[in-house]
């Protein structure tokens, strides 16, 4: 069986590559791409029977990959989010599966996909999925809880302009300017925030949209942020996450 995996975090790519083959030797990942313009390009010339995409890519979402090929092979998603909309689209013969993947959860999922008598995805309930995930009512968290020597201390989320690691710790900064580290990582931060008030602008930053912010160009067509109160590190929006970041702060 001819594979691809469509994923923008290399590091992700390289575990499912791996978790894929000891789970099923006979299948054969013959690419592994990193965004809808690459994925396009790659379908359009290439035969694959299974395609393990994830949903949210630098670029855009992945559904306007098959949007736009009209017919494609039957696909695992995987993704941060455990939403409605995607079970629903589960009873339509496509699985999905929660990040990070489980290997007993990806036989299943195979398992599945082998069972199927469709040998292809309807594009029309694409597009439902993907206007129901744009749509789609989700409960994000609007607190958290830090604590400030012995006491414990309730922050909401409304009041923080940013979430940042540093030295293995993750920390939230304050409309105060100040920073708390909380228990969390950033991916699971990214998983629980409102993507409508918060950007991941790079591997260590997730920014509010509010923030008290200065933003100027950089080197390399990228941008940097000044944001009052932050001494600990310069802030440079990642390469491949500008384009989006504009988009983000334009339609907010």
């Amino acid at each position: 069986m001819r594979a691809i995996i469509i994923e923008d975090e290399p590091r992700a790519a390289r575990r499912l590559e791996n978790l894929i083959l000891e789970t099923d030797a006979s299948i054969q990942i013959i690419a592994k791409l990193e965004s809808i313009q690459e994925s396009v390009e790659f379908l359009s010339f290439s035969m694959v029977d299974l395609i393990f995409s994830d949903i949210e890519l630098a670029d855009g979402l992945s559904f306007e990959i098959y949007e736009s090929l009209g017919t494609v092979p039957p696909i695992i998603f995987t993704t941060a989010y455990d939403q409605y909309a995607i079970k629903a689209f589960k009873n339509n013969g496509i699985d999905y599966l929660l990040k990070p993947v489980d290997g007993q959860e990806l036989s299943k999922a195979l398992n599945k996909l082998k069972s199927l008598s469709k040998p292809a995805i309807d594009p029309m309930v694409l597009q439902a999925l993907a206007s129901q995930l744009k749509t789609e009512s989700v409960a994000y968290k609007d607190r958290f809880m830090v604590k400030v020597g012995q006491h414990i201390k309730t922050l909401l989320t409304s009041n923080i302009q940013a979430f940042y690691s540093m030295d293995k710790g993750t920390y939230v900064f304050t409309n105060k300017q100040r920073s708390y580290v909380i228990d969390y990582s950033l991916e699971q931060l990214e998983a629980s925030l409102d993507p409508n008030r918060y950007f991941r602008i790079n591997r260590n930053f997730i920014i509010a949209i509010d923030a008290q912010m200065d933003i100027v160009s950089w080197s390399n067509s990228r941008l940097k942020i000044d944001l009052l109160g932050y001494t600990e590190d310069m802030i440079i929006v990642s390469r491949n996450k500008t384009k989006e970041f504009k988009h983000w702060l334009g339609s907010n």
